[in-house]
This record gives C-alpha cells, sequence and structure tokens, in this order.
C-alpha cells in the first residue's frame, strides 16, 4: 500500500520549490486523511504546523528547509517514504496554560515550546511561584519566568540559561528571566505532573504577559501551567539523526 502524504511548505522560495519536487515524485494528499505529515521549512513553521494539527495524532515529518532546523530532518529527495518507515516517533506534550486577566478575562492556550510571563514595563515583575497548591518562592523579582518542555528546552529556555532537557525524562524545566530576587535561584526541575501557578503581585502597577508559543495574554493576574498529557504530538526523526540525540549534543556543543 502506498504511502498518503501531505506535504506542508512555509511560504519561502526554498520550501516552495521543493514542495514541487515533492509533490511531483510523491503526490499529494489531503492533510486530513495522510499517513504522515511532511513539513518543509524552519522550526517556527514547524511549531505553526503542530500547532494546527496537534489534535490528529498523525505523525509530522519535517524537512530542513529554513535557517534554523533543531526539530526538523534533512532534507532530500530521495527515498522518503523509506526514510519514514525506518524514523523513530517522538511523543511530545504540550503545556495547558490558563491565564486569567486583570479585567477577569480567562484564556486558555497550549504551547509546544515554552509558557513565559514577562514584564511589560520598565517596572521589575514580581511574581509568586507555586507548585501543586505550595508556594515555592514568595516573591520573584525580576524580567519574569518560564516553564519550558522537553522539546522546548533548548530555545528560550536555554538562551535565559535552563537546562537542556532529554525527551522521555518527564520532567519540565522552571527558569527566571533575568532575576534579581532571590539572589541565588536559577531555576529547579519539576516533574511533568506538577501543576505550577504564577500569582502576579501589584499587577497594576508591575503589569505582566504570558505567552504560550506565539499567543500573547497581556495584563496577567495568575497563570495556571500544567502538561497536556492526554494530548500526543507524534514527531518523526531520522533513526540516526534524532532528537534526543540532538539535545543530548546541544549540551556539548
Amino acid at each position: 500500500m502506498n504511502m498518503k502524504l501531505a506535504f506542508l511548505a512555509s511560504q519561502a522560495p526554498k520550501s516552495q520549490n521543493s514542495l514541487k519536487q515533492l509533490v511531483k515524485t510523491y503526490g499529494q494528499c489531503d492533510a486530513d486523511s495522510a499517513d504522515v505529515i511532511v513539513v518543509l521549512g524552519g522550526d517556527g513553521f514547524m511549531l505553526q504546523c503542530l500547532h494546527q494539527y496537534m489534535h490528529h495524532e498523525t505523525p509530522v515529518f519535517g524537512l530542513r528547509r529554513g535557517t534554523v532546523g533543531f526539530l526538523m530532518n534533512d532534507f532530500s529527495v530521495k527515498n522518503l517514504p523509506d526514510r519514514i518507515n525506518q524514523a523513530k516517533n517522538t511523543v511530545l506534550h504540550p503545556l495547558s496554560m490558563q491565564a486569567e486577566t486583570i479585567s477577569g478575562e480567562r484564556v486558555s492556550s497550549l504551547a509546544i515550546n515554552e509558557v513565559s510571563l514577562l514584564r511589560q514595563t520598565k517596572q521589575s515583575a514580581h511574581i509568586e511561584i507555586q507548585i501543586n497548591g505550595q508556594s515555592k518562592i514568595d516573591n520573584l523579582v525580576g524580567d519574569g519566568v518560564m516553564v519550558a518542555t522537553p522539546a522546548g528546552s533548548t530555545a528560550y529556555n536555554l538562551s535565559a540559561h535552563g537546562p537542556v532537557i532529554p525527551l522521555g525524562s518527564d520532567i519540565l524545566a522552571l527558569t527566571p528571566i533575568s532575576p534579581f530576587r532571590p539572589r541565588r535561584w536559577r531555576g529547579a526541575i519539576i516533574p511533568s505532573h506538577a501543576e505550577v501557578t504564577f500569582v502576579i503581585k501589584s499587577h497594576e502597577k508591575r503589569p505582566v504577559s504570558a505567552t504560550a508559543d506565539n499567543t500573547e495574554v497581556r495584563d496577567v493576574m495568575q497563570v495556571e501551567i500544567k502538561e497536556a498529557k492526554n494530548i500526543k504530538i507524534n514527531a518523526l526523526y531520522d533513526a540516526k539523526h534524532n532528537l534526543e540525540d540532538r539535545i543530548i549534543n546541544e549540551q556539548f556543543s
């Protein structure tokens, strides 16, 4: 039986040219009925596609056509079905964010990489951090804080000096962003089933925004974060160059 492939490409000329080659070679199938969705582009476009088809559980195989491709496989037109058949499946679970704003609005969103809180003005953010309903830091003073997944640990989290987390470890990174107080706190590793709550102190004087990947909510008062175990994203990677190896290698680069 022929593998039904759906090709999705970014608008970049490099991706569009590759799309024409692949469709000519393997045909084109609708994403809703495909066996595998093949994404052409960089990490940004890959995240966009993962969000769009997050609830389908259709395996996704990325081909690097952008400038950044940590989540992508090397591009080649040849033997694509064979590569997909031999690929390793990596199951990713997104983070679920529930944010409450100063006006009382409640906003829900999902994040594959991280949920981050950032100050909106020159005033430092003052944030209480609770884990499973217990206050762990009464007042974090700084630019903000984030919760990152293993897949997102090499993105914004790494730039904020957070730890790189191997996939399959069932843990999350809790990382401060330019912290001023407590002086010696540099973040924490928490189990993936833990529920994190950020309470914004002096939220009117020191406004804070919350961002789940590309979804931003401004003037938040409280943000609750937990892993959405019910959502499974099946990301396929070449057996000899899988995402777990990349995460390990990132720590030695």
